[in-house]
């Protein structure tokens, strides 16, 4: 989840680079449309079409690049709600200055225009329909940022299980081992929501030969266990020293009471590559 994150922060971080001068060029090219072109209605029309886009595609890209930095700062329950109201404050903003710039006050728009949000609510009410689940998933909170859960519903075609990644305006996603599952609000929020506890993980410090590859690691670790994990084991490099190299081993096994045997398959899975192993073959 940690890794999906800080990718999208990156892509976010280059869409932004492109969004904000975008932004500022419609908003000089409405302020100046007299100057520039010599005409108005058509100008305020269309800078009130892109500035919506643009508006849109910029309080994604904000949610997304600020994650890394709320996931730091909070828990990942908070992060999470954090991150989906400030895509909501940045599209209210969007939809209120493309309303101003198209000449529409909001209070009037709401007063006289009964007919036309009736047609654009049955045109976008599946849209709508997750926008509002978002914000009562939000609100009434069955599950926070980082809780395992299993979905139950006829619109999952059974169900799906998996890690709570984030909670976005139309989507809520799940992590299930490498790959991403995004499911419509309004589904979640329609489906039997279980919650599972996560057992116990397998965490290893392991100081193995400097010869010694991550890829050899991966290897052994394959063949050796056995018992059923949730997700393939997670290996990373934490040391490199002049005579050993520091490795983080992270597995977690499908029932609570699996751990002790997978923790005896991780540590007879490394033993052939560390110092001790070394130590003893030469002293043989």
């Amino acid at each position: 989840m940690t890794l999906q994150t800080a990718q999208a922060a990156r892509r976010a971080k280059w869409e932004l680079v492109a969004i904000v001068p975008m932004m500022l060029a419609t908003i000089v090219a409405y302020v100046e449309r007299e100057r520039i072109f010599g005409v108005d209605t058509p100008i305020r029309i269309s800078a009130a079409i892109v500035m919506v886009a643009l508006g849109w595609a910029l309080a994604r890209d904000l949610g997304r690049f600020s994650a890394p930095a709320l996931f730091r700062r909070m828990d990942p329950a908070t992060a999470g709600t954090m991150g989906f109201l400030i895509r909501l404050a940045f599209l209210v903003v969007a939809a209120i200055a493309a309303l101003r710039v198209a000449g529409l006050d909001p209070r009037t728009l709401a007063v006289g225009g009964a007919i036309t949000a009736v047609v654009i609510g049955l045109a976008a009410q599946q849209t709508l329909g997750n926008l509002i689940a978002g914000v009562v998933l939000i609100s009434v909170r069955p599950f926070k940022v980082g809780d395992r859960v299993r979905l139950q519903a006829g619109g999952l075609a059974g169900q799906i299980e998996g890690v709570v990644a984030s909670l976005g305006l139309l989507y809520t996603t799940f992590a299930a081992g490498q790959d991403s599952i995004m499911v419509p609000n309004n589904v979640v929020l329609s489906a039997a929501v279980v919650p599972l506890r996560e057992p116990a993980s397998v965490d290893l410090r392991a100081r193995v030969r400097p010869d010694v590859k991550t890829s050899d690691v991966q290897a052994l670790l394959e063949e050796a266990i056995a018992t059923p994990v949730r997700g393939e084991p997670t290996i990373a490099l934490e040391e490199i020293q002049a005579d050993e190299v520091v490795l983080r081993i992270r597995a977690t096994p499908l029932a609570d009471s699996d751990g002790p045997k997978l923790a005896d398959e991780v540590l007879a899975a490394v033993a052939a590559v560390t110092h001790e192993a070394e130590a003893e073959r030469q002293a043989a």
